[in-house]
């Protein structure tokens, strides 16, 4: 494919992903008092907003800290403060821009900048996605395991099958580089690499114990900050409930169709929280907040890449 042509696919991609963005919002928006949110937000309690983006800074900064640890533990080298400037700038990217350049992207180019191979620092960051995606994963399992009747019971169930899956697919990718058979077939070689440096990762108990630990509470602290931005907008749930609600929503924004999850994470938070009674224009305050934190906890990422820009001044 040549430049030209990528560009015009970008530039598809990109509109398809804004206009989905844009159409879920105006659906959102047709049926909530669009001044009745704007009137919650600003009223919103200050202090609560700024423990919340603590909160969130904290969580990110962690994430960095542990694509640190499993890139060394990968022999790639470079200083834990490579790995969190790295991860604050892919969060960056990642809250929307319009580029070709995605976080994961970021990332794996910085490594390679220092003399890697793409190939070779994508497995890295596939793990690190991976691994926290399981954290994730756990942490709900555990609040519906608390709270089994918040929720609808066919909704419940149908999380907790995903969420098992989940967890059943990343303990059967661990060993699945041990089926010999499989490298006969080239597709299946890139994929068996990962398994192999995952499993050398995670084969030893205090290693697994605090990669997925760490996990956990990064998605915990994250998921604190919901909470503490749905308490300064007057949501009045306790954390145990946001645990059961949020990570199905966080695994909705995983799927690229609409912009840094925008659209989607609104939608689906008002449609969970509704089943409860829920406000849905607190609700939609909630989300509107908590992306706004997203986008200001990225902040040092822009930073840092533009810092790491400059020339080198004698």
């Amino acid at each position: 494919m040549s430049n030209s042509e990528e560009k015009i696919q970008f530039k598809l991609s990109w509109l398809i992903r804004i206009s989905i963005t844009l159409l879920i919002l105006f659906l959102i928006f047709r049926s909530i008092d669009i001044s009745n949110v704007k009137n919650s937000i600003f009223s919103a309690n200050i202090p609560l907003l700024f423990l919340a983006i603590l909160f969130q800074f904290v969580s990110t900064f962690l994430a960095g800290y542990r694509w640190g640890k499993i890139m060394k533990k990968l022999q790639f080298g470079q200083r834990t403060a490579f790995y969190v400037h790295s991860y604050f700038k892919g969060s960056f990217f990642n809250q929307g821009l319009p580029t070709s350049i995605g976080g994961d992207a970021i990332r794996v180019l910085d490594v390679a900048q220092n003399g890697h191979r793409k190939r070779d620092a994508l497995i890295g960051v596939i793990i690190d996605r991976g691994i926290g995606l399981t954290g994730l994963l756990i942490l709900n399992l555990v609040a519906n395991f608390f709270l089994p009747d918040l929720l609808p019971q066919n909704l419940f169930y149908m999380i907790n099958t995903v969420v098992i899956s989940g967890l059943a697919g990343f303990i059967a990718f661990i060993y699945i580089h041990r089926l010999k058979f499989l490298y006969r077939n080239r597709l299946f070689n890139y994929i068996l690499r990962i398994s192999e440096y995952l499993n050398n990762i995670l084969k030893n108990p205090s290693s697994l114990g605090f990669h997925l630990s760490l996990s956990v509470i990064i998605h915990l602290l994250s998921t604190i900050n919901i909470f503490l931005v749905g308490k300064s907008v007057g949501l009045q749930y306790d954390l145990l409930t946001i645990m059961v609600i949020v990570p199905p929503v966080i695994l909705l924004t995983l799927v690229p169709i609409s912009l840094a999850g925008w659209g989607i994470r609104e939608g689906a938070l008002i449609g969970l929280f509704s089943l409860i009674g829920a406000s849905s224009t607190t609700v939609l305050s909630m989300s509107i907040l908590y992306g706004i934190i997203l986008i200001i906890t990225s902040l040092p990422g822009l930073y840092f890449y533009l810092h790491e820009k400059k020339p080198a001044t004698s």
